[in-house]
């Protein structure tokens, strides 16, 4: 999730796993990383706003802290690095790289070589040079020191040439400045004979005016020869603002900056007794700050020094500007509180009205108020969303059940054109091959057990037959009580119907071996009958559908069931006549009177003698040949 805050070893763990499998090390992942990152900041439209940091990569390195303290508004729990960067005389850079999260420094180098070809069209090499620990002194965990070398410059060539063209430019400029001058002064402070010298202001006002149209790019400030504000207005106006000398001795501060911090009221205290520096990452003193005067400056109240009715509540930043003020040598810290909503507003006992209203503060902190709402809702969106995901997977594994119980009940095909809204036209099927079975004395044993045993015994033995009717690619039609039927060839026509039947009737009778009647204790007994022929299949019923078989097959199916033997597959005619010659040992059983159909001559399916036992029963190391014959995995 986006605003979601993950722990620095989850990242570590997943940057192992990604060198363990490419073999690489994990600063060569990093490094790789940091090039990546940087591509995802451009392509999620960060890219205009890194562009504005800076007009070379020094700049641009020195107000990375900056966007990241912007960027801590919307992300709250980021712990941002802190960057610091100093320029040697031989043009190589020193980057300084502050961090409480050990382990990452090698990201930096990705990132910046990557800005430095993309935004500035230049090869640079980071090293190394020093690597330690400094939480007593910044409070960050690490500190490392790299060292930036720019290889090449692609523009140089380029901006030599520009700034020919710059230098006759400025030349062309100058000399029509000068010409426009002459123009002037004979205009203006030509003496004649009966003429009146012109009043000063009028001709500086001409001047001026002229000046609009030609001396733009050579605007000089007029600064006034004395302050016109008194000392007590300055420090309302301002009331967030502290004057230092060398000594870091507060020689004056904003009002408001002394109602929170009451110990500077006292003359000449020392700055660095109430306040710490927490960026840039340098020592509290003139030097340093004067090193670094062009970076933001971030200052903590030391809360031993506050009063004591406000050691309970959160410290008091500052953000702001130094300024150093060469004619009087001190420094000025220029600064706002710093704070991101009015949580932390009132949190510090604070309100609007104690910041100045020319400062943009009060506007960041409404604004960012809205913004966190906006953050708050897209986190729950995000929530939601989640639990929506979890939601659909949980529909989808239901589903998946759903489809599973309506398979079972109907054909795939069938099924599927149902839950389309489609009818499902009836069919008739020239020849297929119908399966009846049932338990020998199931009345008796039903009448001699408990409910629940007979429903164990028939789930035992239904789930056998079950996984066979997928191992022969049958259709099971139905069940009612201990009566099986199966039927080859519907719906789904196949001209192997008749052998995938007969091999699962074996499967049947290997299988019943493995049930046990409940009062005998030993293996049930089941009759098998099959026949071959027309039918007419379909679907009826509308809540509760059903895919039936109709037609005299079935009818002789049921018979041949019915005048079998225990543990014997008894065959009519047009089932022998199909099984004939495709490797299956059958005996004649003769001729029998069947009920309602006359005399018959019927068979008894012994084998397949092209078939072991395991295979038959679909065990590990079998197959199904396509023509419905099984046949040994090689």
């Amino acid at each position: 999730m986006t605003y979601t805050v993950y722990d620095d070893t989850i990242t570590l763990k997943l940057i192992q796993e990604a060198c363990n499998v490419l073999g690489v090390s994990m600063e060569v992942i990093l490094k790789l990383f940091g090039e990546y990152f940087f591509k995802f900041c451009k392509m999620s439209g960060y890219d205009r706003m890194l562009r504005t940091l800076g007009g070379n990569l020094m700049e641009f390195i020195e107000n990375l802290d900056a966007l990241h303290s912007y960027l801590a508004l919307s992300y709250q729990e980021m712990n941002a690095p802190s960057f610091r960067v100093e320029k040697g005389a031989d043009g190589k850079m020193l980057l300084h790289y502050y961090s409480d999260r050990s382990g990452l420094c090698h990201i930096v180098p990705g990132i910046i070589e990557a800005v430095a070809k993309d935004f500035f069209d230049s090869d640079v090499t980071m090293e190394i040079l020093d690597m330690n620990k400094e939480e007593e002194r910044t409070g960050k965990k690490e500190h490392v020191v790299f060292l930036i070398v720019q290889k090449s410059h692609r523009q140089m060539r380029k901006a030599k040439a520009n700034n020919s063209q710059a230098s006759q430019d400025i030349q062309r400029d100058q000399e029509a400045l000068e010409a426009a001058f002459l123009r002037m002064k004979e205009k203006y402070l030509r003496i004649s004979v009966g003429s009146v010298k012109r009043p000063r202001w009028e001709i500086l006002r001409s001047i001026v005016l002229f000046g609009k149209g030609h001396l733009v790019n050579t605007f000089v400030p007029v600064y006034p020869k004395r302050l016109w504000i008194e000392e007590k207005t300055f420090c309302n106006a301002f009331p967030f603002h502290i004057v230092f000398d060398e000594a870091l001795r507060v020689k004056q501060a904003g009002v408001n900056i002394q109602k929170y911090v009451p110990g500077l009221q006292t003359c000449k205290i020392g700055l660095d007794e109430y306040f710490s520096i927490i960026h840039p990452q340098v020592t509290f003193n003139i030097f340093s700050i004067c090193k670094f005067i062009n970076s933001q400056f971030v200052l903590k109240a030391r809360r031993e020094m506050m009063p004591e009715a406000w050691k309970s509540q959160p410290t008091l930043k500052l953000r702001g500007q130094m300024i150093w003020m060469d004619s009087i040598q001190c420094m000025m810290y220029m600064c706002s509180p710093k704070l991101r909503s009015l949580e932390e507003l009132e949190e510090r006992k604070m309100h609007l009205s104690d910041i100045a209203p020319h400062d943009t503060t009060r506007d960041l902190i409404l604004l960012n108020q809205q913004r966190l709402a906006e953050i708050e809702l897209s986190n729950q969106l995000e929530r939601k969303k989640e639990e929506l995901r979890i939601l659909s997977k949980h529909l989808a594994i239901e589903k998946k059940k759903t489809e599973t119980l309506l398979y079972a009940m109907l054909p795939e095909h069938v099924a599927n054109q149902l839950k389309e809204g489609k009818k499902v036209a009836a069919g008739e099927f020239k020849t297929c091959t119908i399966l009846f079975s049932d338990v020998v004395t199931f009345t008796n044993i039903c009448a001699a057990c408990e409910p629940i045993q007979i429903v164990n015994m028939l789930n035992s033995m239904y789930s056998k037959f079950d996984r066979l009717t997928n191992v022969h690619d049958v259709y099971k039609v139905e069940t009612i009580g201990d009566a099986y039927m199966v039927v080859g060839g519907v719906p789904v026509p196949t001209g192997s119907h008749a052998q995938r039947v007969a091999n699962f009737a074996l499967g049947m009778r290997i299988s019943a071996r493995e049930v046990m009647n409940p009062i005998t204790g030993e293996p049930i007994q089941i009759r098998v009958g099959i026949h071959t022929g027309p039918v007419l299949a379909g679907v009826v019923g509308d809540k509760m559908p059903r895919y039936c078989l109709f037609g005299d097959t079935v009818n002789t199916a049921s018979r041949m069931e019915s005048h079998g033997l225990p543990n014997k597959v008894h065959l009519s005619p047009t089932t022998y006549k199909a099984l004939e010659n495709q490797g299956f040992e059958i005996i004649e059983r003769g001729e029998i009177e069947v009920k309602g159909k006359g005399k018959m001559t019927t068979y008894f399916l012994v084998q397949n003698l092209n078939a072991s036992e395991d295979e038959i029963m679909g065990r590990p190391q079998t197959l199904l040949h396509h023509n419905g014959k099984l046949r040994r995995k090689a």
